[in-house]
């Protein structure tokens, strides 16, 4: 009897195959085989139906119309011709939403004759598969009502925001349900940011010694008081500058430079005595197991990786079998797992470190699903970390073994602490103070249960400011410490720090929004689409966002309120658990009911929208910033005519652009803006630019020129100077690409600059010049001598392959690693793909060179626009309306769904 597996990824594959006997053929889709269909891809017929705007019915049900994707095809071929040889199907797709809802499209297009049985695990080991074996189910459409409206959700928010973006704000931006909330909440930050008042004040630090004779110890110390007033620190102030209301009715002392000076002075003389001595024991507890969006939050942290690293890395760990599945809100860990992690707990570090009971722990985040077990090192008896390091790449050993201590850890005893505080006190009369106090604080493990195998990190803090901890000698009340050194320190109070992966996520689960499993793409496609950039690890909004967002909050606010988008995944979960009904949701979501409007009518009734308004922000003193097609600028009315303008460095933050920062820009654009004269042919205006990608020529254009018409530009070379070019050169510049001359064909040789620099051009060849001058320069005669040289780098001198793969599943074509002009990438003569951070030319496998040219086949098909298509066949569409699945009454409404190829 032959037994067909199917699973998602080739390594899923491999790594399952090997512990299955021969009487099964694991296969791999990789990844979802089919979706919603784009409504250009609609059978002609349906095009002006019911489903022509989304490939969603909303007039019946909110019924979708799946495609097979046409990368996908040769895989649903394979995948059909393996079934007529089996005798049984195992559905073996993650365990979580998606994976059920791979497994269901799997059914949908395969319509096996055979018994099908839908087989889960959380971690891809020998007894995990065995267990899976002997407890197989049904296909569970509960999950999958909950990810088909979902994804339709998101269809419908994205199609009907979308298009508001593009009319207002600039073409090719996006909306979601989940990225539009994360990108405000980025913005939101910026904003507090921008409105912050930094406020100044001093203090004083002091270095001490004391003890028992023959103990004596140096320690720090601060100036905490003045005549038993407390002395400012930052928490004390608001983000306006200025005393909260609590610090002022404790009518606490703000320092400057010249009384911290005088006190820093007294200090230096004066005896100091202690008044009290402070020790609190305590205990800590160690951190739960890892979810998925504590593991991000962590590697983000301790690791540096970001989001998407994290779960590419953790895919790849879980996919080879060495941790459990790496998409899961539970902090739950089997019987299995707890003994695992107590025996070696036990056998590394004795049994002190070993609670009498086992640890349970419960999610407290809003919207937590328990539906699956922690992350964990795989199997029931784990591997250390030093086991694993010669199987694994940097990247995966360092996340490895951030889940392993982190699992050990949580079946640890607690850690025993030792806090003591000190206050001391000295009389500073000749400062114009009476009395002053000092404080010194300390913390002792006393046992460092968990503490020996892992300590949780957390996000930098606005007031991290340390009272002086440190190893303090041993103090009783009326003991005389000497003053060995003082400081006055100026401080500055901080911003609210910007979001970062980790305390992104962090926000993201705590207002219940999204799902963890969906926060690294959230986070890839808010940076993606130039909503977010990155300084470091922080997240800076760009101005587009600041458009975006605004937009949305003025026209379609619920749409971006936090306690609305978390009802909605609220929702989902209550279809995902059969408590609601698909379709009536939907159709609240889109029409509206007694509470809500729909978004249908939110969208159509959104009145007139000022787009140039929705596009500036008054900076004072006259000067707005624009958020423009090519870029922000600032400009000002300086008289008649037109506004003198400057773009925005990419550089400056939204926070930095203050009045005097675009003050500052503006007089720069000033000076840069040098009418060079006119074209001696158009008679139009030439100006010297400097501009958000450097120095230019514009050609300006007249006031009666058609609308939408561009004006010319031409970027300078880099011999050439603002300051010093000339009219004579713009000429040149605006006109090129030059037409050097023609060859004895009749073929013209054109010279022009590029991507990658200046070159020359016949037909479909090409030759790279040596400078930007030879644009100018080269005659026919040198052109056609470069030309009959064989290229010097491209196609023709590409080097060998770096590594070679096997057959690609899906093209039936040989893999190579190779090194191109951007780096490593995989292709099969046909594609190609990058590989990812997380990848390594040394460790590169050819399960997982085939993934990455499976998932950018992937990203093709989804990126139209930005990627070259080949035409469609006129037999794909026949295809796709013959196999259509009519709309029928059925007891599974899952099943009926339409369905193209």
């Amino acid at each position: 009897m032959t037994k067909l597996v199917i699973v998602e990824s080739p390594a899923k594959a491999r790594t399952i195959g090997a512990y299955l006997g021969t009487e099964y053929v694991v296969e791999a889709s990789i990844g979802h085989i089919r979706d919603l269909a784009e409504p250009r891809d609609l059978p002609a017929d349906m095009k002006k139906g019911p489903y022509g705007r989304f490939a969603v019915n909303t007039e019946d049900g909110f019924d979708p119309y799946y495609i097979v994707d046409a990368g996908k095809k040769k895989k649903v071929s394979e995948l059909k011709a393996a079934l007529k040889d089996a005798d049984e199907l195992y559905l073996a797709t993650d365990e979580d939403r998606e994976g059920e809802a791979i497994a269901w499209h799997l059914l949908q297009v395969l319509k096996p004759k055979i018994p099908v049985k839908r087989m889960v695990f959380h971690e891809i080991t020998r007894e995990a598969i065995d267990r899976a074996l002997d407890n197989t189910r049904e296909i569970d459409t509960k999950l999958v009502d909950a990810q088909e409206s979902r994804r339709i959700l998101d269809r419908l928010y994205g199609y009907e925001v979308s298009p508001v973006l593009w009319r207002k704000v600039n073409q090719g931006l996006s909306a979601g349900r989940v990225q539009s909330v994360a990108t405000r909440l980025v913005v939101e930050r910026e904003r507090e940011r921008m409105a912050f008042v930094a406020a100044s004040y001093w203090g004083v630090r002091t270095k001490l010694s004391g003890g028992d004779e023959g103990a004596v110890e140096t320690f720090k110390a601060r100036l905490s008081s003045l005549d038993f007033k407390p002395v400012a620190q930052g928490r004390d102030f608001g983000d306006d500058g200025k005393l909260t209301s609590a610090a002022a009715r404790k009518d606490v002392v703000v320092l400057d430079r010249e009384r911290a000076d005088a006190v820093a002075a007294a200090l230096r003389t004066a005896a100091v005595g202690v008044t009290s001595v402070e020790s609190k024991p305590s205990k800590r507890r160690p951190s739960p197991p890892f979810t998925t969006s504590t593991l991000q939050q962590e590697a983000s942290r301790k690791l540096g990786m970001n989001s998407r690293e994290a779960m590419s890395v953790a895919q790849q760990l879980y996919e080879n079998g060495f941790i459990t599945y790496m998409r899961t809100d539970s902090v739950d860990l089997s019987k299995e797992a707890v003994a695992a992690a107590r025996a070696q707990v036990k056998e590394r570090y004795g049994a002190d470190y070993v609670p009498d009971k086992p640890r349970f722990y419960s999610k407290k985040a809003k919207g937590a699903q328990e539906a699956h077990e922690a992350i964990r090192p795989a199997g029931d008896k784990f591997r250390s970390a030093d086991e694993v390091r010669s199987s694994l790449n940097p990247k995966q050993f360092k996340l490895y073994e951030l889940i392993w201590k982190r699992t050990l850890a949580s079946q640890m005893a607690d850690a025993n602490l030792l806090t003591v505080s000190v206050q001391m006190a000295s009389t500073i009369d000749s400062a114009g103070f009476g009395r002053a106090g000092l404080t010194a604080s300390g913390t002792v493990v006393t046992f460092p249960g968990f503490l020996a195998v892992y300590e949780e990190g957390r996000d930098k803090s606005r007031h991290d400011e340390k009272d002086g901890e440190s190893r303090l000698p041993d103090l009783s009340e009326g003991d005389v410490v000497d003053v060995i050194e003082t400081l006055a320190e100026g401080h500055e109070t901080n911003p609210p720090p910007r979001y970062t992966d980790a305390s992104l996520v962090q926000k993201l689960e705590e207002l219940g929004i999204g799902r963890p499993s969906t926060y690294a793409s959230t986070i890839s496609v808010i940076t993606d689409r130039g909503y977010v950039e990155r300084r470091g690890q922080a997240m800076i909004p760009t101005w587009t966002a600041f458009s975006v967002v605004r937009l949305l909050e003025e026209n379609l606010p619920g749409y971006v309120d936090y306690d609305f988008t978390a009802q909605m995944e609220e929702e989902l979960d209550s279809i995902a658990r059969g408590e609601a009904d698909r379709a009536a949701y939907l159709e609240s979501f889109y029409f509206g009911d007694d509470d809500h409007r729909g978004l249908l009518h939110e969208v159509e009734n959104l009145g007139e929208i000022d787009a140039r308004a929705l596009n500036t922000v008054p900076l004072g003193d006259g000067i707005e910033l624009r958020v423009g097609r090519f870029g922000p600028y600032v400009q000002k009315q300086e008289g008649e005519g037109d506004p003198i303008r400057a773009s925005v460095p990419e550089d400056v933050a939204p926070d930095e652009l203050t009045l005097e920062k675009a003050s500052e820009l503006l007089e720069k654009g000033r000076e840069d803006g040098r009418i060079l004269g006119h074209h001696p042919e158009t008679g139009l205006e030439l100006t010297a630019k400097n501009g958000r990608f450097g120095p230019y020529i514009l050609e300006e254009l007249p006031a009666d020129a058609p609308k939408g018409t561009k004006p010319r530009t031409a970027s300078l070379f880099k011999s050439m100077d603002l300051a010093t070019v000339t009219l004579e050169q713009a000429v040149q510049l605006i006109a090129l690409p030059r037409v050097v001359g023609t060859d004895a064909e009749g073929t013209e040789i054109l010279a022009m600059t590029g991507r990658f620099g200046p070159y020359i051009k016949k037909g479909s060849e090409s030759r790279s010049l040596e400078n930007d001058d030879q644009i100018l320069t080269i005659t026919l005669e040198e052109a056609e001598k470069l030309l009959a040289q064989p290229k010097s780098r491209g196609r023709a001198a590409a080097a060998g392959p770096l590594k070679e793969f096997g057959e690609d599943p899906v093209s039936k074509k040989p893999v190579v690693l190779k090194n191109g002009r951007f780096g490593p990438y995989v292709t099969d003569g046909e594609v190609n793909a990058s590989l990812r951070v997380a990848d390594s030319i040394e460790t590169i496998t050819d399960e997982r060179a085939y993934e990455l040219l499976a998932l950018r086949r992937e990203y093709v098909k989804n990126n139209p626009k930005k990627t070259k298509k080949a035409p469609a066949k006129k037999t794909a569409a026949r295809a796709t309306k013959k196999t259509t699945t009519p709309k029928k009454p059925a007891t599974k409404k899952t099943t009926t769904k339409k369905a193209g190829s």
